[in-house]
């Protein structure tokens, strides 16, 4: 018997109980749906990642300076001087500071706006566009000035698109707005990233009572430079202060490295979890075949009475036992992609995230590879018993 003729043999046989196949491969289907699915989750969780800190920079650099008591601190000429000295790795730097105290333009307070003071190289850092008028310039810092940029946001909501050359007020102080930002998200909202202030970060430190900058943030030339960028600030900062808990240096990118690892972690795991129903569903095939080779032993007798080798008899209930788990897989493939739509659109619904669950091709062809495996390694046994049956004793089975 060819292995065509085999296999035509296994699908007849399989079909002709559709209900106990079914069931038999329940554990299957159900085994290779939650892998995919989620995997596929942790697949959407790690882009979702990778696009957030991706508008952050993942080529960015951010420097907190907590100084060593109150006489020793570093100097934004310093800092400077720290990213030209290590033009190699370092590109850009910008201090910033965060202003407290709410917006007001005319009568009304707006207190989800954020202020921030930011050097006149920070549009450019972050790839922020100016649509009207200009940015930050030098001289705005080093003379202190009362300017500002504001987002597209507030232009639109509380100017109806012509702020440049009007003026607001941030703790009481009054601004005059020199430019106004492209929109960055797609749908402005208040308290996103459309609704900001920036202003020379010279004013901003006076305007704070402090008079120094405490936080920077540094670009790197390429990704790839990020761990030697910061290794490069953290050795010119401890030649400073002596002190390692003087400062902290964090790189975008090594924490995007960091939760990415954490997730992957805990998406294996869940799928090691998942994949114990392919255990079950393995457990499943090995007695339903022990059921079907005590129900076919008279056929068994038949035909090894007709010349039968064992080979052919073990074959043919391996080969049943491999095709039942394979159509499980494929159910099972079929029914994870419909349940990754689903949960793309019940995350998207509940939590307002976009987050796709995307299986990966590689997961699902393990999935697929597992069932087909697991199919033949419990349908062995059962076949062995078939394929050993004495033929007398098996003709004589009622």
């Amino acid at each position: 018997m060819s292995l065509w003729e085999t296999f035509t043999l296994a699908v007849k046989n399989i079909s002709g109980s559709k209900m106990r196949t079914f069931l038999t491969m329940l554990g299957i289907i159900i085994g290779v749906c939650a892998v995919i699915v989620i995997v596929g989750l942790g697949n959407g969780m790690a882009g979702y990642m990778e696009d957030s800190f991706a508008e952050m920079g993942t080529n960015t650099l951010t420097v907190s300076i907590m100084g060593r008591g109150t006489s020793r601190t570093v100097s934004e000429e310093q800092m400077y001087q720290i990213v030209e000295d290590n033009a190699g790795y370092l590109d850009q730097i910008s201090p910033t500071v965060s202003m407290t105290g709410s917006v007001k333009i005319g009568s009304t307070t707006y207190s989800s706006t954020s202020v921030s003071g930011v050097g006149e190289t920070w549009f450019d850092m972050k790839g922020y566009e100016v649509a009207q008028g200009r940015g930050i310039e030098y001289m705005d810092i080093v003379n202190r000035k009362k300017v500002c940029v504001v987002g597209n946001y507030v232009a639109q909501t509380c100017f109806g698109g012509n702020a440049v050359g009007q003026s607001l007020k941030v703790g009481g102080t009054t601004f005059s707005i020199v430019g106004v930002m492209a929109q960055e998200a797609e749908q402005m909202e208040e308290g996103g990233t459309d609704d900001c202030v920036y202003v020379p970060y010279s004013t901003a430190a006076r305007l704070s009572f402090t008079g120094t900058i405490s936080s920077y943030t540094v670009t790197v030339t390429d990704e790839e430079y990020a761990a030697l960028g910061k290794e490069a600030i953290e050795t010119a900062l401890y030649k400073i202060f002596q002190d390692e808990d003087a400062y902290t240096v964090v790189s975008m990118a090594e924490m995007l490295d960091t939760m990415t690892s954490m997730v992957n972690m805990v998406i294996a795991i869940l799928a090691a979890i998942a994949g114990i129903s392919l255990l079950v569903g393995g457990i499943g095939i090995m007695n339903i075949m022990l059921v079907s080779v005590t129900e076919r032993t008279r056929e068994i007798g038949i035909r090894k009475a007709l010349g039968a080798r064992e080979g052919i008899i073990l074959r043919q209930f391996v080969i049943e036992a491999a095709t039942t788990s394979a159509l499980g897989g494929g159910l099972g493939i079929i029914l994870g992609y419909l349940m990754s739509a689903v949960a793309t659109q019940v995350i998207k619904r509940l939590m307002e995230t976009a987050i796709t669950v995307s299986p990966s091709a590689t997961a699902v062809l393990a999935a697929f590879g597992i069932s087909a495996g697991i199919g033949i390694l419990f349908g062995y046994l059962p076949a062995k018993r078939a394929a050993r049956l004495d033929p007398i004793e098996a003709l004589r089975y009622d």
